[in-house]
């Protein structure tokens, strides 16, 4: 299979354009990347086919190998379909912050920078913890048999559920 080159350099350049465009915040240009990723892909799809071929008819004189595999041209159909429904509802979404704020512009929003300021780890929802069997029934097992996270044994598990919430601080050693 002969690959070529000028379709993998559109197909390349489609991708990295698109890519580039959905990273801006205009809802009008994340519509237009969606789109170029989604004829790159089906310019990927129409690479994998292989050799334009004879049409999948069948005929005892035509050898199978002559025959053209309609199965990325199956897959190809089917991107174009729900391609299209993406940018129906996109252009829905753009046409509604359009009617709502004359502007089609993502607003930077106040909660994502306060989470991307904060630090990675966080105590509280990072410790490993047990894991609880159900949230709507009362769990009858004692805490040593309930099923725990990899890494906790179930006497770690009882030590953590045993444990006080505040910390408490550790008794000094008088020196003598």
């Amino acid at each position: 299979m002969s690959v070529n080159l000028t379709l993998l350099l559109v197909m390349g350049v489609l991708y990295a354009v698109g890519i580039y465009l959905l990273l801006e915040r205009s809802l009008t240009r994340v519509l237009l990347g969606l789109m170029l990723l989604a004829n790159a892909t089906n310019l990927l799809l129409l690479a994998t086919g292989g050799y334009a071929g004879l049409a999948p008819i069948f005929n005892k004189d035509i050898p199978p190998t002559e025959y053209n595999d309609p199965l990325p041209q199956a897959f190809i159909l089917t991107s174009i379909v729900i391609s299209f429904a993406v940018t129906a509802f996109m252009l829905s979404l753009i046409y509604r912050s359009w009617l709502l704020s004359r502007a089609d512009d993502i607003q930077v929003d106040r909660e994502d920078l306060r989470v991307a300021k904060q630090a990675l780890y966080d105590d509280e929802e990072d410790s490993e913890i047990p894991i609880e069997v159900s949230d709507f029934h009362e769990n009858n097992q004692p805490a040593a048999k309930r099923e725990t996270i990899p890494g906790i044994g179930p006497k770690k598990a009882v030590q953590l559920l045993s444990e006080p919430a505040v910390p408490h601080k550790k008794p000094r050693k008088d020196k003598a």
